[in-house]
């Protein structure tokens, strides 16, 4: 069932299915990682219901224009949908295509691509009945090689990508960024509110940037549940 929810910035909603898999505070976290350039076109690959774009430019309205790429044609129209509750049509796009296959339009038009990928490998890790839900968590559709390789190709030169996934998987992420052009440039863990043991890292790469990370504090994130 869907139903419209407060984003909790400003007056923006945002509409969700109570059925389907729902955004978490992790999405809030990634919004918050970086801050817009004036001016500069952003992307939100694997959007889902839009939170990450959606919030993303609700802290930051000096952007151009925010595009949202989502694979699953329901949560592209309930995107749409929340695009238009919002007034927001003529700054943000849905587009409806699967990350791989975004058209040569979109090839290094972007100075920053936010995403919050599925974070589990395709085999192994934890079993989803749900075939609706599946993709949104596990590597069915869209390897973490993919997601890079698409990232560096409609970037900029000198453009970021930003995006938040399972600390365990750093290594991988880290080399997977480095062999695609993508430099990071930024990290930081998320743990819960104890401080305990981090369960993801939020990265944030330049295509064609020079080497050097800055690692900030473990953060903890008071929304998790």
């Amino acid at each position: 069932m869907q139903v419209i929810e407060p984003l909790l910035i400003g007056n923006y909603r945002i509409i969700q299915d109570t059925e389907r898999y729902r955004f978490t505070s992790d999405a809030v976290l990634l919004a918050r990682f970086v801050k817009a350039k004036r001016g500069e076109n952003v992307a939100d690959f694997c959007a889902g219901s839009g939170v990450v774009g959606l919030h993303f430019y609700a802290e930051n309205h000096s952007v151009s224009r925010v595009t949202f790429f989502e694979a699953d044609p329901y949560l592209a129209e309930m995107s749409r949908q929340t695009v238009a509750l919002n007034g927001l049509d003529d700054v943000i796009g849905v587009e409806h295509v699967r990350v791989q296959d975004i058209g040569k339009e979109f090839c290094e038009q972007f100075s920053l691509i936010l995403c919050n990928p599925p974070y589990e490998r395709a085999a192994g890790g934890f079993a989803n009945a749900d075939s609706a839900k599946a993709p949104c968590r596990k590597e069915l559709t869209l390897s973490l090689g993919e997601l890079a390789a698409s990232a560096v190709r409609c970037l900029k030169f000198g453009g970021r990508f930003a995006l938040i996934h399972r600390a365990d998987r750093v290594a991988e992420l880290l080399y997977t960024l480095k062999a695609n052009a993508l430099e990071p440039k930024k990290l930081q863990f998320v743990a819960g509110r104890s401080y305990k043991k981090p369960y993801a890292v939020m990265v944030m790469a330049v295509k064609g940037g020079k080497e050097g990370v800055d690692v900030l504090p473990t953060l903890a994130n008071q929304g998790e549940v």
